[in-house]
């Protein structure tokens, strides 16, 4: 009988998730099916592998201003402090306070797609978040700090060649504020992190997927807990009225 080896169950678990994104991109004939598709890669190696702390879904943010994020293709909430803003048949709105990352996911990494992850996590970053001071034992601690918000881009392969080189990282500067991508994983190729310093690290590598997700997992280890979200703040838009809706030609 064979023994267990780490290096082999960490190939296969890249190794099946660069088959299956393969398998949707050379398959999946309709770009929102092949989308769909790739989605649902991604999240089933998060929901799979993260710790239960972090839940995984599709979705849009919303703030207690009322203001919406653009849909984000991957998100990683909390559900252990953090309710849901609305859940109706896989329609899912979360407050922007339980977020700890979102990600866009594409078939290829290019730089119409970086600009276009940039500006999908713009959307997110640029949402108001509540923080409340927190209970114990007759007293309150301060409200806490923010977290920061990762923000990265998913694909199965790049246009560029080298596809980790310097037309990435030049691309990746272009905005360093609210759209700034923290990290990005191309399944065939590599991945890369954004630094303290200011710039970024680039990893070609063979086991790419599996190597991003435990450099994630000890991202979201350092950013601890999302704050307490003042629900109150959210209740408060139950009594205002609903936008009047009118039908075409009214």
């Amino acid at each position: 009988m064979s023994a267990w080896s780490l290096p082999q169950l960490f190939e296969n678990i890249h190794n099946d998730i660069d088959h299956r994104l393969s398998t949707v991109r050379r398959s999946v004939a309709h770009p929102g099916s092949k989308g769909d598709g790739s989605e649902s890669v991604w999240l089933d190696l998060l929901k799979t592998y993260l710790p239960q702390r972090y839940q995984c879904d599709s979705a849009f943010i919303v703030d207690s201003e009322g203001h919406f994020s653009e849909q984000q293709d991957v998100v990683i909430f909390d559900r252990q402090y953090s309710p849901f803003v609305f859940h109706y048949e896989n329609q899912k709105i979360i407050p922007a306070e339980s977020v700890y990352a979102v990600f866009e996911v594409k078939q290829t990494l290019n730089a119409a797609n970086v600009t276009y992850a940039q500006r999908k996590i713009e959307s997110v970053r640029t949402l108001v978040r509540t923080s409340l001071p927190i209970p114990h034992a007759g007293s309150l601690y301060a409200p806490k700090p923010l977290i920061p918000i990762v923000g990265g881009i998913l694909a199965l392969e790049s246009d560029w060649r080298p596809a980790l080189g310097k037309p990435l990282q030049n691309k990746l500067q272009e905005n360093t504020e609210n759209g700034l991508l923290n990290c990005g994983c191309v399944a065939s190729q590599g991945f890369f992190f954004y630094t303290s310093d200011g710039g970024y690290t680039f990893q070609s590598e063979h086991k790419a997927v599996v190597s991003w997700l435990f450099k994630l997992l000890e991202k979201l280890q350092f950013s601890g807990t999302v704050p307490m979200i003042n629900v109150m703040a959210y209740a408060e838009w139950i009594s205002r009225e609903c936008p009047v809706e009118h039908s075409p030609g009214e």
